[in-house]
């Protein structure tokens, strides 16, 4: 859906988006989704020093490789590597979307998305994307977790 200048709508969706999974395509889907049709859905992907410093661990994948594994997706338009030093302001500024999506688990970005948004008085709607439960291996940790059941003995 284009917006009131004729322009695409842009949806902004971020993650790390290690150990790829259906969950993960299924709130990229949705995501584009809440930007009407026509959208063009953009991801940041975490870098490998903010996903350490934010759950005390690396993740399996390195940023390259989930950055290109996400681009790959026919849903994504294009997936960029976050800043090191991550700065909602300046993600925002960057990518001007008209629409920011995020996970069911994203509540700490919710609040910091928000009061940036409002603090600016900027036009960005914001979407919570809902949690997908079709099959047991619905996130990374669970898939770790399934390994380690299967094969570590």
């Amino acid at each position: 859906m284009a917006d009131k200048h004729g322009k695409k709508k842009i949806v902004l969706a971020s993650g790390v988006f290690d150990l790829l999974h259906l969950g993960h395509v299924r709130f990229l889907e949705e995501a584009k989704k809440a930007g009407g049709k026509d959208a063009e859905l953009i991801v940041i992907i975490a870098r490998d020093s903010t996903v350490e410093k934010s759950k005390g661990r690396k993740p399996v994948m390195p940023e390259n490789q989930r950055r290109a594994l996400v681009e790959s997706l026919k849903v994504v338009d294009e997936a960029v590597l976050g800043f090191e030093e991550f700065d909602v302001g300046d993600v925002i500024k960057r990518i001007k979307p008209d629409v920011i999506a995020l996970g069911y688990d994203q509540l700490d970005m919710e609040k910091l998305v928000r009061d940036y948004i409002n603090k600016h008085n900027l036009d960005i709607e914001v979407v919570r994307i809902g949690k997908f439960e079709e099959d047991a291996l619905d996130s990374s940790s669970k898939i770790r977790q399934r390994i380690i059941e299967n094969f570590v003995r």
